[in-house]
C-alpha cells in the first residue's frame, strides 16, 4: 500500500479531516477533533495508531514491527512499520479499530453529527 491508498482510506471514514497539526511531514487524520492516525509523509514508514491498552501490548508481544507509539503515549498508541513486515490487511484493520476507539470516546451530540453526515 502506498502513501496516497492509505489517504484516501483514512479519509473515506464519516467524519474525518486530515491536517499538519505539528510540523510540514507530520500528517494526522482526525474524527471529531482528535487525532486516531498520524505519520510522516516523506517516509511512510510507519504509522501511529490509537489502540486499546491491553491490545497494544498484545500486538507488541506478537508483532516485531509494532512498538510502542512513537512520540506519543506508550499506554494508548503503538506505531506500526509499513516496511511490509504487517500486512496491508491487518494496518487497515488496525485503522478501523483506531478510529473506532476515537469515535466512541466523543460525547453523543458529536457522534450523532457524524453519524448523520454519513
Amino acid at each position: 500500500m502506498d502513501i496516497e491508498q492509505y489517504r484516501i482510506y483514512c479519509l473515506a471514514q464519516p467524519g474525518v479531516s486530515e491536517e499538519f497539526p505539528f510540523d510540514n511531514c507530520t500528517l494526522a487524520f482526525k474524527v471529531g477533533g482528535k487525532i486516531f492516525v498520524l505519520f510522516d509523509i516523506e517516509s511512510f514508514s510507519s504509522v501511529n495508531l490509537k489502540c486499546d491498552p491491553e491490545k497494544a501490548i498484545q500486538l507488541r508481544e506478537h508483532y516485531s514491527g509494532v512498538i510502542p507509539g512513537y512520540h506519543m503515549n506508550k499506554k494508548h498508541w503503538n506505531t506500526v512499520s509499513c516496511d511490509g513486515s504487517i500486512s496491508d490487511k491487518l494496518i487497515l484493520e488496525w485503522t478501523n479499530d483506531s478510529y473506532n476507539l476515537v469515535l466512541n470516546s466523543l460525547p453523543i451530540r458529536i457522534r450523532k453529527e457524524i453519524n448523520q453526515n454519513q
